[in-house]
């Protein structure tokens, strides 16, 4: 083996690395995009980090701390641009430049339009030597949630179901305990965990009266719990709701303007907001601005059938987890997972894209992104 190639097989694995430890941050640091970074010198790793939460030190500052004095002429691998603004925390770029480091190689830009290039600009004036492109698509799926978030100001959104064979996630009588098997549950548990927040409607809490909350394989809460969003038109979220009482916050949006629904139930530990629209339900276009302007990057919306079918009607979901059990439940008054008015020709079916399915026991998981297209009509 040449030189030049144990070089390149060796910068990918540090960055293959940085891509690693960030995905340790996703889900626990927005607003900010989850970054991994590695410093190397001499071929050894001398410091490694990834983002920490809001107000607390970046991934390229951790790893720089780690390394100490060792930082001075080291190359630093890094998920995405370092950031060359003030915000809760000084410039990545001024630490970089301080520490010594000589070269720093970005799997991708900042993708926010205010900032990209900015970070490699600053570094490279200082002649530190720069590259940008190494892992890109990964890097960019990374952060996709922030994507969206900074270049829209509304989340990404993720549709999350599970059915049986023939369609169905519950039986004609309501039964829906347990479609799919425990590693297809534990792998949803970790799609939840990654989400800044996890959207239900009412009668899924009625019918289900779900936790809503992320859990370990033991069961137990984890420490960082995404927001729980209840879509709740007339305001009818059960005072005694279990999510009421398990760690982390629960949104209900309603369409009450009076805002008595929000006084009955931040009496027990819920917030409320009120997104009327003009057939009486909750207007979920602005329920998701209001979310974005929370500082929510990635919504899961875990159903149920009327929800996410408002959701696909109205082309907002950029994403679908589909789980599927090797199970026949049958009668056509079972329900099937995606409501809403759907679609009149199967030309107009939405299609994902970049297709990925995984076997977890016996059942399957897959995942993909929904096409964007022009010609969608976002149905009321």
């Amino acid at each position: 083996m040449n030189a030049s190639l144990t070089t390149s097989d060796a910068q990918s694995a540090h960055m293959d690395r940085a891509l690693s430890l960030a995905e340790r941050a996703v889900g626990s640091v927005s607003p900010n995009p989850p970054v991994g970074a590695v410093l190397v010198k001499d071929d050894e790793v001398v410091g490694e980090g990834w983002t920490q939460p809001p107000g607390q030190a970046h991934a390229e500052i951790v790893a720089i701390c780690q390394a100490g004095p060792k930082a001075r002429g080291s190359t630093l691998y890094t998920t995405l641009e370092p950031c060359n603004h003030f915000g809760r925390t000084p410039p990545c770029t001024d630490a970089i430049i301080e520490a010594g480091i000589a070269e720093v190689r970005s799997a991708v830009s900042d993708p926010n339009p205010g900032v990209t290039g900015g970070g490699i600009a600053r570094l490279t004036h200082a002649g530190v030597t720069t590259s940008v492109g190494d892992r890109a698509d990964q890097g960019r799926r990374l952060i996709e949630g922030y994507v969206k978030f900074v270049t829209t100001g509304i989340p990404f959104v993720t549709a999350k179901f599970a059915m049986s064979l023939d369609g169905k996630i519950a039986t004609r009588t309501g039964s829906s305990r347990w479609i799919t098997g425990e590693e297809a549950r534990a792998y949803a548990h970790e799609v939840r965990a990654r989400s800044d927040a996890v959207m239900v409607g009412i009668n899924t809490v009625l019918a289900d009266d779900p936790q809503l909350t992320a859990r370990d394989e033991s069961g137990a809460p984890l420490n960082h719990q995404p927001l729980r969003v209840v879509v709740d038109s007339r305001g009818r979220t059960p005072s005694d709701a279990r999510m009421l009482s398990e760690p982390g916050t629960t949104l209900i949006a309603t369409a009450d303007q009076t805002g008595a629904a929000g006084r009955r139930l931040s009496k027990h530990g819920a917030e409320s907001s009120s997104s009327p629209a003009p057939d009486g339900l909750v207007d979920v276009d602005a329920l998701l601005v209001l979310l974005g302007e929370r500082g929510v990057t990635s919504v899961l919306v875990e159903g149920g059938s009327s929800l996410l079918g408002s959701f696909f009607d109205r082309a907002l979901v950029d994403k679908v987890y589909a789980f599927i059990a090797p199970s026949i439940v049958g009668c056509a008054a079972a329900p099937s997972p995606v409501g809403g008015q759907g679609i009149e020709r199967i030309s107009d079916a939405m299609r994902l894209n970049d297709i990925e399915v995984m076997r977890l026991g016996a059942d399957l998981a897959i995942v993909g992104y929904c096409e964007k297209r022009d010609d969608v009509h976002r149905n009321r």
